[in-house]
C-alpha cells in the first residue's frame, strides 16, 4: 500500500540572534554593528512513512522538535533539507484558537473555522448542533468567544476539527483537553474515526494514548529519531528518557 505521507531526510534550523535588542536605544547603538545569529538545529535527518489507516504516535520532551515536524507536515514550514510528500488532505489541530474571531459568537466561529478546514456551509449547518453538543457549549452558542474560558474555547476547537476530518488527522495533545468526561468523548470519537479508516498522527506526552491507540510510534530527542517501534515500546523508552534525563540510542525491535 502506498504511503499517504513520506518524510525523507528532513532537516530544519532557525536563525536565533545571539544578542537581543529590545529597546530603541539598543537598536540605535547597534545599527552599525552586524548582528550575529546562531543556527538552532531543530530537526536533523528525519525519515518515516505513514500509510492509510495507520495511527502514528510522536513523543518527545519539550524542545525535541515535535511541533516543528508537525508544522512541516501540514505545510506551515518548509524543510531546509529533505523532502515531504503528502498525497492526502490533512486536518491539523496544532494551536487551539488560531483563526477564531473573538468578536463573533460560537456559531459564527464554527462556520468560519469549518470553512477554513474545508467544510461547505451546508456541511457545517448539518453538523452544527452536534459540534456544539460535543463541545458542551449549547447554552453559550450566542455568546461572543472573547467571553469564553480557555477550556470552553479548546473544547469548541476540537469539536469543529473532529467533525471536519479529511483523510489524515493530526492531533496534538488531544487527550489532555477538558475534564475526564470530555476526554472520554474524544477517545470515543477517535475510535469512530479510526474504525472509518482515517489516518492519524497523535502527539502526546502521556504514554497511555500512545500505548492504547498507536500501532507504531517514534521518539524525538534533540531533533532526531531516538526510537522507532510499537506504541508500547516507544512509550516505555520515553519514560526511561524522562527518568534518566538524557538520551541513548534506542531503535525499537519493531522498527
Amino acid at each position: 500500500m502506498e504511503a499517504l505521507i513520506q518524510v525523507q531526510q528532513v532537516s530544519k534550523h532557525f536563525a536565533i540572534p545571539s544578542v537581543r535588542r529590545e529597546t530603541v536605544r539598543e537598536h540605535l547603538f547597534g545599527i552599525l554593528e552586524p548582528r550575529r545569529f546562531e543556527r538552532l538545529h531543530v530537526l536533523d535527518n528525519i525519515s518515516f512513512s505513514l500509510r492509510a489507516g495507520e495511527t502514528l504516535g510522536i513523543m518527545g520532551r519539550n524542545g525535541s522538535g515535535k511541533s516543528t515536524l508537525l508544522k512541516i507536515l501540514c505545510g506551515i514550514y518548509a524543510p531546509d533539507a529533505g523532502h515531504v510528500r503528502v498525497t492526502a488532505g490533512i486536518t491539523p489541530i496544532l494551536e487551539l484558537g488560531v483563526g477564531w474571531n473573538p468578536e463573533l459568537d460560537a456559531i459564527d466561529n464554527v462556520f468560519l473555522i469549518g470553512a477554513v478546514m474545508g467544510l461547505t456551509l451546508r456541511a457545517v449547518e448539518k453538523q452544527l448542533d452536534e459540534i456544539l453538543r460535543f463541545a458542551e457549549v449549547q447554552r453559550f452558542a450566542r455568546l461572543k468567544l472573547k467571553h469564553y474560558s480557555s477550556g470552553m474555547a479548546s473544547r469548541l476547537a476540537y469539536a469543529v476539527a473532529f467533525h471536519a476530518v479529511r483523510e489524515v488527522l493530526v492531533l496534538d495533545e488531544i487527550f489532555a483537553v477538558g475534564d475526564a468526561g470530555f476526554q472520554s468523548k474524544c477517545e470515543a470519537r477517535y475510535a469512530q474515526l479510526h474504525a472509518a479508516g482515517h489516518t492519524v498522527i497523535l502527539v502526546s506526552h502521556d504514554p497511555k494514548p500512545i500505548k492504547t491507540f498507536c500501532s507504531r510510534a517514534i521518539l524525538l530527542e534533540g531533533g532526531r529519531i531516538l526510537a522507532d517501534g510499537s506504541g508500547e515500546y516507544v512509550a516505555g523508552r520515553y519514560m526511561d528518557l524522562l527518568k534518566s534525563g538524557g538520551a541513548e540510542d534506542a531503535r525499537g525491535p519493531d522498527a
